[in-house]
């Protein structure tokens, strides 16, 4: 299973989230990821609609037990784990999840993707 984790700022439009999730590879994905704060975003909803993938709200809590390759400041500081995409990605995905692709951001730096992955066996 392939979870597309996404990070977006406020005034992130959907091309910003479009364009970093195609930049990750995020056509792979079977569902999307983001912290509970954001998962009910406009934005966030319509995107979501737009690619036809379910959502996974991912608590405070969750995202903060993830080890993530990408360290934030800004991102530490909101969710206590470096990158919020990387976070949400594998904390979806599940117990031994990898990622398959770090944290990318879209061109305008409003959005960012990771893609994670946990092998079925």
């Amino acid at each position: 299973m392939i979870v597309a984790g996404m990070g977006f700022r406020k005034g992130a439009d959907l091309a910003a989230l479009q364009a970093a999730f195609l930049a990750a590879g995020g056509a792979r994905a079977v569902a999307l990821a983001t912290a509970e704060d954001k998962a009910q975003a406009a934005v966030f909803v319509q995107f979501a609609a737009l690619c036809g993938l379910p959502v996974h709200a991912i608590s405070a809590t969750d995202l903060a037990a993830q080890a993530t390759p990408t360290q934030s400041a800004r991102v530490a500081a909101l969710y206590g784990t470096g990158s919020l995409a990387e976070a949400a990605a594998l904390a979806a995905a599940g117990s031994g999840a990898r990622l398959l692709r770090a944290r990318v951001q879209s061109q305008d730096g409003m959005a960012t993707a990771a893609l994670a992955e946990r092998s079925v066996r």
